[in-house]
């Protein structure tokens, strides 16, 4: 049937490499209300009616309703039908700008890909092998699959030098309780990851934070500080730094390799985006392969759920340590997904979901320009946005006007190494489903930041 006349003006076909077809109706939902088309009140075509001109069943239009529904943008009026929700977003989660999650990439048939995958990999193995304990660094085709996978970043790595991890968070737990001990110190930058935080303080460390500027770590300062605390560990994230977004340039990162090796440091670089910059410097393991355990994750660049992340060691090193480390912590990575992540890097659909997910960041990056501020920091590629806040708003006064707004964002405070943080916050722009529902957010977060921090904004 003709998408035509005033009643369906908003609907456009739905794209069969687009994710679940309901998911897609609530998308054209929140669009044409952030556009305008759809104003608060306004009625929707019966279901019915919907599912005829869509060409998809009923049941799919009833579920795209009831999604709808729970995000608030519809209300349903027994007898009436459903219509534009006349109500700010009060109940419910609210819009996440707070996580660091990819986006889902457009053209690609996740679920598809994922019930193919396992088909796949079934035909090929049993079920019991699949479910079973799994051991050590990994099998060779899965550490295989991971210097495949790690190659354009860091060249070509022996399978012998890989260890394959449920997750870099686990990952830096085991590599702190490798490399020390509780009361010392691990340099790291002034506003880092805060589950890197995390695992330091659990291991009794104390974080401490070196000295940078737009450019990343200082190298004098860095100097100084392994001096002065006598650390042998540093942790830097040199390429689309959370939460700053600053890439370190090849030049910095030469300077502070001569001065790991002037000072015998360890260096863990956390290197989760990489591939999605695809502009990065050469990393710490190729410029310092012998001093250098690099820690690389699925999450940021396919999807969380598959936690898996790879480890490669310096060269030269045993890796033995490290796997008891994390045998001890977690005993093994989710053989089935870790399978998965294999089969998809071995078939090139990993390849696939990453340039559909850079294709979708360097979206909502261009979307985000904007919007935001001038001030706002990013990488054109990366998952957030850096913001300085404005001189009349300080961070705190600004989480909670958000907050009242439905807005989650993350303040500095979450990332300070010792406690020190400006009145910034990081805005992470994956978490959101639709890009029309995530334009609103950041309207939203713009117009708070651009008004008077004294005024009320609290939810009438």
């Amino acid at each position: 049937m003709a998408l035509g006349g005033k009643t369906a003006s908003w609907i456009s076909r739905l794209d069969p490499a687009a994710g679940p077809r309901y998911l897609q109706i609530v998308t054209l939902i929140g669009d044409a209300v952030a556009a305008g088309t759809l104003r608060p009140g306004d009625k929707l075509p019966p279901q019915r009616k919907l599912a005829e001109l869509l060409d998809v069943d009923l049941t799919t239009v009833t579920r795209a309703y009831a999604e709808a529904r729970q995000r608030n943008l519809l209300d349903a009026v027994t007898g009436r039908g459903s219509f534009v929700s006349t109500r700010k977003e009060q109940s419910g989660p609210p819009i996440d700008l707070s996580m660091n999650i990819p986006p889902a990439p457009k053209g690609v048939r996740l679920a598809e890909l994922m019930q193919r995958g396992l088909a796949e990999m079934l035909a090929r193995s049993s079920a019991d092998l699949l479910m079973t304990y799994h051991v050590g660094a990994g099998s060779l085709a899965e550490r295989a699959a991971g210097c495949a996978w790690l190659e354009p970043t860091l060249g070509r790595v022996e399978p012998e030098r890989l260890v394959v991890a449920p997750g870099a968070q686990t990952a830096l737990l085991a590599l702190l309780a490798l490399q020390a001990g509780p009361g010392d110190a691990l340099l790291t930058e002034p506003l880092t990851y805060p589950g890197l935080l995390a695992a330091a303080r659990h291991r009794g460390m104390r974080p401490v934070s070196v000295a940078a500027d737009a450019e990343g770590v200082l190298p004098e300062a860095l100097d100084e500080a392994a001096r002065n605390h006598g650390s042998k560990l540093i942790c830097l994230t040199p390429t689309i730094q959370n939460p700053t977004t600053v890439t370190m340039p090849a030049g910095r990162r030469q300077e502070i390799v001569r001065i790991a090796r002037a000072r015998d440091l360890t260096i863990i670089e956390d290197d989760p985006y990489s591939l999605l910059a695809g502009d990065a410097p050469p990393p710490f393991a190729v410029l310092a392969p012998e001093r250098t355990f690099h820690v690389a994750t699925l999450s940021k660049v396919l999807t969380p759920g598959l936690r898996t992340a790879f480890v490669v060691v310096p060269a030269g090193a045993s890796r033995d340590a490290l796997v008891s480390n994390l045998r001890a912590i977690c005993v093994m990575p989710a053989p089935l997904m870790t399978a998965l992540a294999t089969h998809w890097i071995r078939i090139g659909a990993a390849n696939d979901i990453l340039q559909g997910v850079r294709r979708e960041a360097a979206e909502r990056q261009l979307l985000a320009r904007s919007i935001l501020p001038a001030s706002a920091r990013a990488h054109p590629n990366g998952l957030h946005v850096w913001q300085p806040l404005p001189a009349h708003w300080d961070r705190y006064r600004l989480i909670e006007a958000a907050r009242q707004e439905g807005l989650g964002v993350t303040p500095s405070d979450a990332f300070s190494a010792e406690g020190r943080a400006p009145d910034a916050v990081r805005i992470s722009l994956g978490g959101v489903p639709e890009r029309g529902r995530l334009a609103t957010a950041l309207r939203t977060l713009a117009s708070i930041m651009g008004s008077d921090s004294t005024a009320d904004h609290a939810i009438v």
